[in-house]
């Protein structure tokens, strides 16, 4: 692209505690780190944007820090802990990260109220439906008990650039529109999904056992989430649609308006 690259922020994915950490011997001391997987930055390098990966903040500088940006990449990550939507712990909860937990909601809020364009993956995609008032389930095996392991597997075993069960995406939405296509092949590594949808907020695809699978606000220039990792799969066309979307909304420039 020959104009000037969107800046893009993107959320930190996990932080981990000096204790999960083997140092080298010629590096730094042992001490928290941020992670985060390099395909999301690539991904956005690849579509003409400019990534910077944020860490969490002091709440106070969410405002400063998105006056600086063109749009917001919610990335993927462990677990949401379920008092952020006023629920009590599953059994099955995975290990969370209250702080992080706290900025990226913080975070993804302050971005949604000033209509940036969000693309939201995975727990992103979670985090989005849940500052829009929207719940998780918690456990989706719990939701199919009757199949005893036998259902779609939402946590695959093979690599993340293979896909691993299909989606059928609303013909009428706007992910349809940008990824030109009405069912398509998906990675899955989840095993919390979206419950009752946030305000405003619509379910676009769905898996063969009805977990919904990607949201969006129809009335917003660029507000998606998808439940599957997108930017692992980037060198397909229906990811490289999607993430080269988000790119151009958040250089200003004209959005489909939704699939035929």
């Amino acid at each position: 692209m020959k104009r000037n690259r969107p800046l893009i922020g993107v959320t930190t994915s996990e932080v981990r505690r000096a204790e999960t950490v083997e140092p080298t011997p010629e590096g730094e001391p042992p001490r928290h780190e941020m992670a985060l997987g390099l395909t999301y930055l690539r991904a956005i390098e690849l579509v003409g944007g400019l990534p910077v990966v944020i860490p969490p903040l002091d709440l106070n500088l969410i405002e400063p820090l998105l006056d600086r940006l063109s749009g917001v990449c919610l990335s993927g990550g462990p677990d949401l802990h379920p008092e952020a939507y006023g629920h009590d712990p599953d059994p099955n909860l995975g290990p969370t990260e209250p702080d992080l937990d706290r900025f990226e909601l913080a975070m993804a809020s302050a971005a949604d109220m000033r209509e940036l364009p969000i693309l939201a993956i995975c727990r992103g995609c979670q985090a989005l439906n849940i500052v829009r008032g929207g719940t998780l389930n918690q456990h989706i095996p719990d939701l199919h008990p009757e199949l005893n392991g036998d259902g779609i597997k939402h946590r695959q075993r093979v690599p993340g650039n293979e896909a691993s069960h299909s989606v059928r995406i609303d013909p009428a939405s706007r992910l349809a529109a940008t990824i030109d296509a009405s069912v398509t092949e998906v990675n899955s590594f989840h095993h919390q999904a979206i419950d009752r949808l946030g305000a405003n907020l619509v379910a676009t695809a769905w898996a063969e056992d009805g977990t919904i699978e990607a949201i969006e606000d129809p009335s917003r220039r660029f507000l998606i989430g998808v439940q599957w990792h997108a930017e692992l799969l980037v060198d397909r066309p229906e990811e490289h649609h999607l993430f080269q979307s988000f790119l151009e909304a958040a250089a200003g420039l004209p959005q489909p308006a939704g699939g035929t």
